[in-house]
Formats: C-alpha cells, structure tokens, sequence
C-alpha cells in the first residue's frame, strides 16, 4: 500500500512483477489531473490495481452514475456492487453532487476502454467519501505497458456542468475522438418495435409511415422481424440477416421513401443463432456459446469482423438504407470459456480492443459510401468511446414509464454534447385519457422523440396532442437539444428540466415543485408534465410584465392574458400536460 499526492492516494494490490507511479500532471482552478502508470522490463499479466482516496462527506446528497436510475443515493462501503465501464458499457465517471445540485467532487478515468471498476462509498467510522478506481478487473492478456489518467473536479459549479466538461475532456484524446452527428440523427423517430414486435406486415407499415410523416417524423426504424419469419422473440436465426419477411426490401424501402420518411435497419451485432448458416461457417470462432440468447461472435478474428462489416455496407448499398440500429454491442465480453490469447487465427488478445478495431472499421466503411449516415446506440453501450461510431443514443427501454424514460434521457445527455440523444419509444395504452398519454410524449422533449403507437389506431385527439408536441420540439429542438441544459434535483428523478438559449428558455415542470423563476430571456416555455392545474413560480427580482398565452395538450389555445411576475410567488393555471408561454411585454 503506497501514498501519494495531494489526494492522498493510495495504490492498493502491488506486485514485484510491475511498478505503478502515480504523478501529478497538472491542478488547476479545482481540477487535478493525475498520470497513472503501469510498467515492467518485460511482458506481464497485470492483475487487479485499484486507486483509492478519500473527501470529508460534507454537504453530499446522492451519488451520480452514468446508468444508476432511480437509484441516486450514498452507498456504504460495506456494498460492493461497483460500478463496471468498457468500452461499451456505462462510462468512467462518478459525481458526488450536494443539497443544491453542486458539484462535490467529480472523478473520471481517461481510459474509456478497458474494463475499470468505480465507486464513491460512505464509511460510517470517520465519516468521509472513499473513492476508487480499479483496473484490470478480468482476465487480461499480457502487455508490456499501461497508462491512463484520472481527472479529479471539485469547482463550486452545478454537478451537470461537471459532467459536460468530462465529457469535453474525453472528447480531446485520439482514442476518444467522437464522429459528427447529421441532421437525420435529430429527428423524430417511428419505431415498429413495441407495436409490432417480429410480427411486421409492410403494407400497414408504409401506412404507418404515411400518417407519422404528417405528423412530423422523417425516420422509421424497422426493428427485430425484418430478417426472418419466426415469431418467437428470439435471436436463433441471427447470423445471416436476409430479409426473408420482406424480400423485396429495397422496393419496401423506396416506397418508405416515397412517404418523406427515411429507414434504418435493426441489428443484433455479436449474435449468431444456432438455426443461421453462419453458425457453422463460424463454428470455433465464438466468444461463447452458452449466452442465454445466442452464441456470441468473436471479433478478435479478422473474418468474423470481415463477415459483421460486409452485412452493413451490403445493406447500405443494396437496398439504399439510410441507418442502422446496432444493438447488444455490450455482450461483445469476456465470458468465463473465452481465451484471452493472440492466436488460432485471432489478431487481437484483448476483447475490448477488437471491439474497438470492429465498430471503428464498421463506421469508416458506411461512411465511405454515405457519410450522412444514422447509427442508433442503446443505453448502456452509450459511453465516451461509442461516440466514436454512434451518432444517435437512446435510453434504455422502459415503454409506459414516462419517469424513466426521463430520467434515463437525462442521464445520457449530460455527458453526450452534440451526439444526439433519444427518448425510448413512448406507447401507452389506447384507453388511458389523453392528459396520461401526454405524459409519455412530454417526458420525451429534452431528447430527441421516439414513438411506437399503432398510429392508424389513433382517434384524432391522440394525433392532434402527437402532432402539436412534435411540431413544437422541431421547431424548437435547437433550444431542447442544444441549449444550456440543467438537469435539477437528480434524486427527485429531475423533476424540472431547463433548456435555453439567448432568447429563449424552456423549462419542463414533471411533480409538484415550484420554479424559482430567474430567466432573462425575452421568452419562456413552461410545459406542465404532471397532473396538476397549476405552475407556481416563485422569484427573488421583478422580471415585470409578461402575455401568457395558455394551451393544452392537444395545442388549442385557451387562454392570453397578462401576467405580471415580481419578488414573491405567482399561480398560473394550467391544463395537465398543457404548456404555458411567457413573452415579455414591451
């Protein structure tokens, strides 16, 4: 056990088979950048290394990382459920935030690849935060070397503001460097998936189409079913992918075309199915075969990866595509049978590596043939290195759970910057009232929209309440997606949301708290996500006069009037889910 530096830290799990430093780079205005540094005369195994130190617990609230939920709170150091990254899992990243939301203490490894393990616990005996980081944590391959860095924030500033400029901190290494985002990853989306699973009928689907691109979505993405006729949800005929439920599917897709939407295919990338000839082509060149879905690729020989990469430019070629919808990326693992060795054929050792290799030789061949080209990430695999390849993350599903799907937006954005992030596909039940299946659709705005209704099924309140709400998004989705973000409360589940810009602030209300009201912009949007039929705003300055303009849900407009805001509080009524616009008065 050693000691070192200005935090204290300690090196846990040394060994005479290779030395670790630890040296100060630089510190600077609250942030401290620490070089870590594993070497040997010669190859070694590197085995587990963590780095620990420690803060006084003052003023800390909840614990922030990249997918904790709900779950947002202090841990004890007697829980030892650490907190993985990889390359496609979570991200390298810990926020301690305080009462009013502010940064604490935010610690974030630039090493967004390999498999660390991370944690910020409580220890009741002295009453301070002990944070760690642990690397090598699996079976390794041998190497002769191993540096990161480990960034250390403790800035009086608001926890989010932390978090984006880790994230602009990840986005300056080579290895880290993120691909541009089009303007097709920032539309609203149309997903088949919670509507109609495997079971996709094509003449439904381009009516489908038709009705969502009035209604303002210009994507469609044709989920699991495509590529075979079997029904049972699962994935024993991945492998191949030939469209056997449509194989006319490049007419399908031009006809998609005709109706103003674009299409993007949905793929299960490491999984190949038992029923699949690429089974037996590949037979020996698995990861695993025990995986409870299917039998897992091994992207560490040159031929799977050749075969992986041949499907998507293929596809993009042949039926004129327009994205793709690269799913379970995260089960490309370490499982107990694989062995961490370069040879039989394999051109890498580590799984991670060839991870990276694969995804980065897939993205820079679509891009050789479409540059604009959309490739949809989900929740977890939506860390600083996915950014490399993705240009569209979603939140992991949660249909009919409108918090989540909130907060799991949240969640996301905050270390995302310009890769655009999307709502999970909202659904509701087709009874529920229109106030409730608003719920879904607002819950969305900060992101970028996704649905899966039956929308030929709709009645003409639902598609009027779709349609208003899609329309306002992209006629403000510069504000929503690009706007100074601020995220409050994180362990109320974020009940208030703020996006703005010079001229324009919008503010999400989802529970019963009031807006302290500090905006100076000349217009606010205040969008009413509960149940309720009041907004309170409360201010500490006179902002003066403001024309209230009322509307609900569906977008009728039902009230203007003047609104006066001074120091003290203000009620203004409101229908459930309807949305309050505030202008300044001259």
């Amino acid at each position: 056990m050693k000691e070192i530096l200005t935090h204290h830290i300690e090196v846990l799990g040394e060994t005479e088979a290779f030395e670790v430093t630890i040296t100060l780079e630089s510190e600077n205005e609250g942030i401290s950048i620490y070089n870590i540094n594993f070497s040997a005369n010669q190859d070694f195994n590197p085995h587990l290394i963590t780095i620990k130190w420690k803060i006084p617990a003052i003023n800390v609230k909840g614990v922030w990382k990249p997918t904790s939920d709900f779950s947002k709170r202090i841990m004890d150091d007697w829980e030892l459920d650490h907190m993985e990254s990889r390359i496609s899992v979570d991200s390298p990243v810990i926020s301690l935030f305080g009462h009013n939301d502010q940064n604490i203490h935010t610690f974030a490894c630039s090493d967004a690849i390999n498999t660390t393990k991370l944690n910020a616990l409580y220890r009741e005996e002295d009453n301070h935060v002990y944070c760690h980081i642990s690397f090598f944590t699996e079976r390794h391959h041998r190497i002769n070397s191993y540096n990161a860095q480990l960034r250390i924030d403790q800035n009086d500033q608001h926890f989010s503001n932390a978090l984006n400029n880790v994230s602009l901190w990840w986005s300056n290494f080579k290895e880290l460097k993120p691909i541009k985002t089009p303007d097709l990853a920032k539309v609203p989306v149309y997903s088949t998936w919670y509507q109609f699973h495997q079971k996709l009928d094509t003449q439904e689907l381009i009516q489908e189409c038709k009705i969502a691109s009035q209604l303002g979505y210009e994507l469609i993405i044709l989920d699991d079913g495509w590529q075979t006729k079997d029904e049972n949800r699962g994935y024993d005929f991945t492998g191949d992918w030939q469209p056997q439920r449509i194989p006319e599917l490049k007419d399908f897709v031009a006809q998609v075309h005709e109706t103003g939407m674009k299409l993007a295919l949905w793929y299960s990338v490491p999984f190949c199915g038992k029923k699949s000839n690429a089974y037996t082509k590949f037979k020996g060149k698995f990861l695993t075969e025990n995986h409870r879905w299917a039998p897992v690729f091994d992207p560490r020989y040159p031929e799977v990866r050749e075969h992986l990469i041949g499907l998507y430019t293929n596809a993009l070629k042949d039926w004129q595509i327009d994205g793709f919808k690269l799913d379970f990326i995260d089960e490309f693992k370490v499982y107990p049978e694989t062995i961490l060795t370069k040879e039989n054929g394999r051109d890498f050792s580590s799984v991670n590596l060839a991870v990276d290799r694969l995804m980065t030789d897939i993205i820079t061949s679509l891009y050789k043939i479409n540059s604009e080209i959309v490739i949809e990430f989900r929740q977890k695999y939506t860390g600083p290195a996915m950014r490399k390849y993705g240009n569209m993350f979603r939140a992991f599903d949660c249909p009919g759970d409108a918090t989540m799907n909130r907060v799991r937006i949240t969640d996301i954005k905050m270390l995302s910057r310009e890769t655009a992030v999307h709502s999970d596909m909202f659904t509701y039940h087709h009874d529920e009232p229109i106030e409730i299946k608003a719920l879904q659709m607002v819950n969305t705005l900060f992101g970028v929209p996704q649905l899966s209704i039956l929308l030929q099924k709709a009645n003409e309140e639902e598609l009027s309440m779709i349609g208003f709400y899609t329309q306002y998004w992209k006629t403000n989705s510069g504000v929503l997606l690009n706007g100074k973000f601020i995220p409050q409360r994180p362990l109320a589940n974020y009940p208030i949301l703020k996006s703005s810009n010079d001229n324009l602030t919008i503010i999400g209300l989802f529970d019963n708290y009031i807006i302290d009201f500090e905006e100076e912009t000349n217009r606010v949007d205040i969008i009413n996500g509960q149940l309720t039929q009041k907004i309170i705003l409360n201010s500490e300055n006179n902002y003066g006069a403001y024309h209230c303009t009322i509307y609900d849900c569906t977008g009728e407009k039902l009230k203007e009037s003047k609104v006066m805001i001074l120091i003290g509080g203000v009620l203004i009524k409101v229908p459930p889910c309807g949305l309050v616009r505030l202008e300044k008065s001259t």
